[in-house]
């Protein structure tokens, strides 16, 4: 009997270092301190749905499907003679429910809890290591929301041959797909290059349709004046320099207590710092690490005459784990902000994260109008937030060429960033709460990872979610030709296309290349084609900076969520299948409660039971969920507010208190950050929900936020 126990152990130590090798950094082909140090040793699940592989180094790799996260834990389990618990990843009551319209992915999920493996279903991925990477594709029918990332081994040397065969066939056709586009945004913008011609011609102004003209040519005006006398100033100084004069002269203010540092002409650069310089504030760089082993980069907004910037130790990547314990009162007494900042005059903190294919240098780039520089000014603790890869893809052991560094989607960052930033930002001001502030994308992954299938604790950490043109529905827009495209391409040709590594990597390294203004110019140009918008309501002379900070590295798999056939392009909403959007619609039009169509002859207590049942089973939420604020472009033909505040007004989300909405009608989808008169429409508004929702006794310890004086609180 013993004889026989000890043979079993041995079979499943044998297979359990098989099956941990394809799940390793490296493959085993020789023995080396490296390849020992690498190798899966166990899933973590981050959330029931969302494991990650340890390394015996202690190292992260990325999210794996959960089947193969499932049988390395029962290996190991069996390898070691313990009993195998499922627990982390049993599905609740809440999954099962959201599950049920989810048809193969139910199924899928249903077989990893009784232990069986679907390696050998017709249309499942390969799960061997050197299988080719065309059979590394997940099957196309599983969970019509969030489809399993492919499974990607370490490298091989076949491995390599078929990653540079994708990266090859995608360098070339997404190129071609790009030249398309940006011929398109070319041809499109002739009859607009005439009109402007024909107006001139005739002495006048093309410009003066834009609805704030004469603003626009004032702020002109004084900023030209503002870099001449920077210019004298410098000069000055250089002149007082050579003759030996050592006293220093003094920096103008700007009135209001800020006195910029950097000044002149725009050089139009991509860095967040030298903006916030020229309105007399600054930025330090925080490193973060996810967990699953990304590292991400958070900017800190702060008043260089009350707050001094800490040190490089400081500021690195602490350990792959969020909310440690007793984080808040470490950050009270050691933090970066909350060490600085005394009780009753300490800074309330706000995240602002960014939308798709940008970084929150979004936030920066309208001098005293921007975002973050408001809400700094006004008296909060401003961060933020970038998502994985941005402007510099680094992982803790994934290079840039290794496909596993590009197996990600909007899940990924909505569990796994977002939880890392907000814990850092606690971290380092010792609140229990912050404000979040999110636009577009930001939102996006803000009400998934809220959702109560992913990780919906993370509401416990957010006073109030503030949601600028928020995108959980699609807009009009998704069905352009060129998106729909993208959306009856299969995902093995998709992947053909754009790689399996970076979407068109190449816009970076032109942004890397091409002139400042130029490529402002060019990116407005496309950008306005491919989605709809005008820059009527934005300062122009700021355009070409605005978009020095986008485009970033994002994976293929995130655009093929997005625009693929199977994810968002195909369901039309992020939390709910097209079916469920057809039933909602069906409800809307007959202004009839869901249960009612199953309750004609009830009561109408039984009625009423009934439909709160009904909405509660429907809910994405739970009871953990904060307060949201939704500002909505009404005039945004990328995503659907309307639909999304009426999902909340017909009382579909029982668990969310709604404390503010507006639609600003004239909007456009990017207006609600960068509109001229957007602090006034939507960033002070934004100022007031932030202070009236956050805690008491955090408020207690902060000093009252400017134009807050008067706010109702909660």
């Amino acid at each position: 009997m013993a004889t026989r126990v000890a043979q079993n152990k041995d079979d499943a130590a044998t297979r359990f270092d098989r099956h941990a090798e394809k799940l390793s950094l490296l493959p085993r082909h020789e023995e080396s301190e490296k390849v020992s140090a690498t190798t899966a040793v166990q899933a973590l699940f981050v959330t029931p749905q969302d494991p990650v592989i340890e390394t015996a180094d202690g190292g992260r790799l990325p999210a794996v499907p959960l089947v193969e996260a499932q049988i390395l834990n029962e290996l190991k389990s069996e390898a070691e003679g313990r009993p195998f618990d499922v627990g982390p990843a049993a599905i609740g009551d809440a999954e099962e429910e959201h599950l049920k319209h989810a048809g193969a992915g139910k199924l899928q999920q249903n077989k990893v809890l009784e232990g069986t493996s679907l390696e050998h279903e017709s249309s499942s991925q390969s799960t061997e290591p050197e299988a080719p990477l065309g059979s590394a594709i997940p099957p196309s029918r599983t969970n019509p929301l969030f489809p399993p990332l492919p499974l990607y081994g370490p490298p091989t040397f076949m491995r390599n041959v078929h990653c540079n065969l994708f990266r090859c066939s995608s360098f070339f056709l997404s190129l071609a797909f790009l030249a398309v586009i940006v011929l398109g945004s070319a041809f499109t913008s002739i009859p607009l290059m005439f009109r402007h011609i024909g107006l001139r011609l005739t002495g006048k102004d093309p410009d003066a349709r834009r609805p704030f003209h004469n603003e626009e040519k004032r702020r002109k005006r004084a900023r030209r004046e503002a870099a001449h006398a920077w210019t004298q100033r410098c000069r000055r100084r250089n002149s007082m320099e050579k003759a030996g004069d050592d006293s220093e002269e003094g920096g103008v203010s700007q009135g209001n207590g800020y006195t910029p540092t950097e000044g002149g002409d725009d050089p139009l650069i991509c860095d967040v710092g030298y903006y916030a310089r020229r309105v007399g504030l600054d930025i330090e760089e925080f490193r973060v690490q996810t967990e699953d082993g990304f590292i991400i980069q958070l900017w800190h907004v702060f008043n260089p005459k009350e707050y001094s910037p800490v040190s490089d130790e400081m500021r690195r990547y602490h350990e792959p784990a969020v909310f440690p314990e007793k984080h808040t009162e470490n950050g009270r007494m050691h933090g970066a902000s909350g060490a600085q900042y005394r009780d009753g005059n300490r800074r309330y903190p706000v995240l602002l994260v960014h939308g798709l294919l940008q970084s929150s240098g979004a936030y920066c780039c309208n001098d005293e109008d921007s975002f973050a520089f408001f809400l700094c000014k006004s008296g909060f603790d401003v961060w933020l937030g970038n998502n994985r890869c941005g402007f510099d893809p680094q992982h803790q052991m994934l290079a840039y060429s290794d496909p596993r560094m590009w197996a990600w989607n909007i899940r990924q960052m909505g569990v796994m960033d977002l939880p890392a930033l907000i814990s850092r930002v606690l971290s380092e001001t010792g609140f229990p709460k912050l404000g979040l502030v999110c636009h577009s994308q930001g939102t996006t992954e803000t009400f998934v990872a809220l959702a109560k299938e992913q990780r919906p604790d993370l509401g416990t950490k957010i006073s109030v979610f503030c949601a600028l043109a928020p995108a959980a529905y699609a807009g009009p827009l998704i069905g352009k030709m060129y998106f729909k495209f993208m959306r009856i391409i299969s995902p093995g040709m998709f992947r053909v296309f754009f790689g399996i590594h970076a979407f068109i990597p190449f816009m970076m390294t032109m942004h890397s290349l091409l002139p400042g203004k130029l490529y402002g110019a060019l990116g407005y140009r496309v950008f306005s084609f491919l989605f709809n918008w005008t820059d009527d309501r934005w300062e122009q002379d700021l355009r070409d900076r605005m978009f020095q900070f986008a485009p970033v590295y994002v994976s293929a798999e995130s655009m093929r969520w997005w625009l693929g056939r199977e994810c968002f392009a195909k369901q039309r909403c992020i939390l709910a299948t097209r079916e469920e959007g057809q039933l909602e619609d069906e409800e809307d039009d007959d202004d009839i409660p869901f249960a009612c169509k199953s309750s004609r002859h009830t009561s109408s207590d039984d009625l009423s039971s009934n439909a709160a049942e009904a909405r509660g089973r429907t809910a994405w939420y739970d009871a953990q969920v904060p307060p949201m604020a939704f500002w909505i472009a009404g005039s945004d033909d990328l995503v659907d507010g309307r639909r999304l505040l009426r999902r909340f007004e017909r009382g579909r989300e029982p668990h969310v208190r709604l404390v503010h909405s507006k639609i600003v009608e004239e909007y456009e989808h990017l207006d609600v950050i960068w509109a001229m008169d957007a602090i006034e429409k939507v960033g002070k508004e934004v100022r007031e929900v932030i202070w009236k929702t956050a805690p008491k006794e955090s408020r207690d310890l902060c000093r009252i936020p400017v134009g807050c004086q008067d706010v109702e609180l909660d």
